[in-house]
């Protein structure tokens, strides 16, 4: 039997689509590339906000009116498993928290089959290192996705680390709801697992996933300490959400915005050529024309490489949406354009002062019309053409820019 697999949303997901799709060719199922193709399709599911869920419901009618056997994982699949069951009733709904009986649920649903067929590692790998977090913020739906805290083992993942080093992959991103709080129920915390990682002698890239600012507060000294090696990406993707105090304190996000920047700060000053990515939420309930000038005002010092703004989407059963002052859908649109013409500005004016620089990148994915798409040593995306292949290592000159990405040529 054939299975085509599909993930939507954060990093996390896709890791455990893959790891899903191990286990399933573990049992016999060959994977093919078009759903067309398949007898079994994985739905791996994302609810964060309202427009995905609804992409997600529309995808279980599409694969209703194809008549798919279907499993579906993912977020969807532990808040929400009757809006799947009216829509795909025969699906087999395998939530994150049993995914440990994965392959015992498939093969007692659907038998085993025949093939030997195992899709290689390609150059670039994910290892989720959590499930779970810590956190308590008042408009996630993803904390009841996922849990508390569960974090693997420093064991467990470096074993698994070493496979992928052995077989040739070159960029390993690691992963959870929030890297920072990896290792805190278990007495360990990142930068340990860093360290034995880096034990690992071969020539890859490790990129780490999200992390909060105040999970990462305490272990500030020593990821600094990890970011400095040459195997580690200078880049964190740490999400502020507001430049307001009062909206923060509403989000529940346990610290200020000035207590970010100082953090910021303290990066930019021991790392000068670190990229700092962030996330932003624009529409809270509450949000005045003042905090959201906050938010404009804590871009501009920022000066964030890049930024992700997302308007803010009411959950079910998060406490966010019984907070008071709901927006105007059209109060949080103009807010949403004011953010990202900023985002745009300051995004732009920062790749522009990179033009004119000889990088070394490697070689992470191809890009359109022929191009490749390297990594700089702090996660800087770069298009050019090359005749090198994946995983390999090129010099570049920078020679232009977007706001989103840098241009260059090789030398």
């Amino acid at each position: 039997m054939k299975y085509y697999i599909e993930s939507y949303g954060c990093t996390m997901n896709y890791g455990e689509g893959d790891m899903l799709s191990r286990r399933m060719e573990s049992l016999g199922y060959e994977r093919v590339d078009k759903v067309d193709e398949s007898d079994i399709v994985i739905l791996n599911t994302c609810t964060v906000v309202e427009t995905t869920e609804k992409r997600m419901i529309k995808r279980m009618n599409d694969l209703r009116a194809a008549r798919k056997e279907v499993i579906v994982t993912g977020c969807m699949a532990k808040v929400q498993q009757s809006r799947i069951s009216i829509r795909l009733p025969n699906a087999l709904i395998v939530p994150p928290d049993m995914y440990d009986n994965f392959s015992e649920l498939v093969e007692n649903r659907f038998g085993v089959g025949d093939s030997v067929k195992r899709t290689p590692y390609g150059r670039t790998a994910i290892i989720p290192i959590a499930q779970g977090c810590l956190g308590n913020c008042s408009y996630c739906i993803t904390r009841f996705a996922r849990g508390k805290l569960i974090s693997r083992s420093i064991e467990d993942i470096s074993d698994e680390f070493k496979e992928f080093v052995e077989s040739g992959v070159r960029e390993i991103l690691l992963t959870a709801q929030d890297t920072a709080c990896y290792g805190k129920d278990i007495g360990t915390d990142l930068p340990e697992l860093l360290k034995e990682l880096l034990k690992v002698q071969g020539d890859y890239k490790i990129r780490i996933g999200m992390m909060n600012p105040n999970h990462l507060m305490p272990i500030l000294d020593r990821m600094i300490d990890c970011l400095l090696d040459h195997r580690v990406y200078r880049f964190l993707h740490i999400p502020v959400q507001s430049g307001s105090d009062a909206v923060l304190k509403a989000m529940r996000r346990h610290y200020t915005s000035e207590a970010f920047l100082g953090m910021v700060d303290e990066l930019r000053e021991r790392i000068p050529d670190i990229s700092i990515a962030t996330d932003l939420i624009c529409g809270f309930p509450g949000e005045t024309e003042e905090d959201h000038k906050e938010t404009i005002d804590l871009m501009r010092k920022l000066r964030m490489d890049t930024a992700n703004i997302t308007r803010y989407s009411p959950r079910p059963g998060t406490d966010s949406i019984t907070l008071p002052g709901e927006l105007n859908g059209n109060v949080t649109k103009q807010r949403s354009q004011e953010l990202t013409e900023v985002k745009t500005e300051v995004e732009y004016d920062v790749n522009s002062k990179l033009v004119g620089r000889r990088v070394k990148v490697l070689i992470t994915e191809n890009g359109k019309d022929g191009t490749m798409i390297g990594r700089t040593i702090n996660y800087r995306p770069i298009g050019f053409r090359t005749t090198h292949d994946l995983g390999e290592y090129v010099e570049i000159e920078i020679t232009g820019c977007a706001a989103t990405y840098l241009t260059g040529k090789e030398i």
